[in-house]
């Protein structure tokens, strides 16, 4: 946390110096201001100029999002006014980004400013969805109860989010782990059986001579193959950058076997439970549609959500817009049209939610156990195909 050292009076105009920690100069001069002291002067320690530099580089995690959430909800149930709530909030923040944020913030809602507008000036850390939830709240008087809810979404996200990281960070370590140690035999292990090899003058299995192959081309070429590597990772992240690029690797993620299912029920459950708090929170289907493409993470979801605004704002449903897509499976359509025609939607779209979220959570659960048994029939191909073509000779 930055210090700085200040010169100031309190208020029976006595001089004060001392040193405050705050995310930047703006607070440091708000919380002296609390403690009654009327500021001359205030000067940055040097010792923390390169912590300040770094601040930029800091994220504001949903874990974050959560604590703020419920820590505004709480004071406001309390009857405690929204701009001191927001101060408290912002002295007890650790994340010294959302600190500055949220200084802004409350100085906006003291100016007289709505919540909600202030919150849609960070676009980047309040996505559409959450600046509408807390509009609603605003309107209908129910803040508290909408930054509850809000903080039990991130939770929930959060949470899911951090199962399936769980789930891929073993395979992934290992499959690292046997590449690496894979690309060490072929430069430095191999090359030296290659000469005992070629000593005794033997025919050698094909298998052998495929290992000595490779190994004698990961020698020779080896800035090539780390060019390619390179080059390759640089395409792809330019190429997701373009609309065309993005579209095309997100289409390919959903037909991954076992995880390209995953991923959209992910999606699915993301989308439904947009809709469904926004259609309860007095939003039309219309503008709830454009909000849910914002937080839809894929650009084929996002497609078809921007068509079905297209059709459904020229009076046609939801459901004969979702018919016969492949990425949507049958029941998210026939529930759907269900809701529709029963004008039941809200509490259809708040049944599938829950639904495909137990599937995710089922899935999750299946692939952790799933993994280990396939990781180790891998590590036994790979190394029973090393110490065959090194014994058979």
């Amino acid at each position: 946390m930055p210090q700085y050292a200040y010169k100031a009076k309190d208020a029976q105009g006595l001089p004060a110096e001392g040193v405050v920690e705050a995310a930047n100069e703006d607070l440091a001069s708000e919380l002296l201001r609390e403690r009654g002291l009327r500021v001359e002067g205030l000067d940055l320690r040097r010792t923390n100029t390169l912590q300040i530099r770094f601040t930029f580089l800091q994220r504001v995690t949903s874990k974050d999002l959560v604590v703020f959430a419920r820590q505004i909800a709480v004071m406001i149930s309390a009857a405690v006014a929204l701009p001191k709530a927001l101060r408290t909030t912002l002295r007890q923040t650790e994340n010294e980004k959302l600190r500055t944020i949220l200084m802004d913030v409350a100085n906006e809602v003291e100016g007289g400013g709505r919540f909600s507008e202030a919150l849609a000036k960070y676009p980047k850390v309040f996505n559409a969805f959450y600046v509408n939830m807390v509009r609603s709240g605003e309107t209908t008087g129910k803040l508290d109860e909408v930054l509850t809810y809000l903080a039990d979404q991130e939770e929930r996200d959060y949470d899911m989010i951090g199962r399936v990281r769980g789930a891929m960070i073993y395979p992934i370590f290992v499959l690292g782990m046997i590449f690496i140690v894979g690309i060490l035999m072929m430069i430095f292990v191999i090359p030296q059986l290659t000469s005992i090899f070629q000593q005794s003058g033997l025919a050698l299995p094909i298998m052998t001579r495929m290992l000595i192959a490779a190994s004698d081309f990961f020698q020779r070429f080896w800035y090539l193959i780390a060019g390619a590597v390179i080059a390759a990772v640089f395409g792809v992240r330019w190429s997701y950058g373009t609309p065309g690029g993005r579209r095309f690797f997100d289409a390919v993620v959903l037909r991954i076997p076992i995880f390209g299912k995953l991923i959209r029920y992910m999606i699915i459950s993301r989308l439904t439970r947009g809709l469904s708090t926004l259609i309860e929170g007095g939003v039309d289907v219309v503008s709830a549609l454009k909000v849910v493409a914002g937080i839809v993470d894929n650009e084929v979801y996002r497609e078809l959500i921007m068509n079905t605004i297209q059709e459904v704002s020229s009076g046609s449903t939801i459901a004969a817009v979702w018919h016969g897509n492949r990425d949507l499976p049958n029941m998210v359509v026939q529930m759907v049209a269900i809701g529709e025609e029963t004008g039941q939607l809200q509490k259809v779209l708040d049944r599938l939610t829950g639904f495909y979220t137990r599937e995710v959570n089922v899935m999750v659960e299946n692939l952790s156990r799933a993994v280990e048994p396939i990781i180790m029939v891998i590590l036994g191909v790979v190394v029973g195909g090393l110490v065959a073509a090194i014994i058979l000779p």
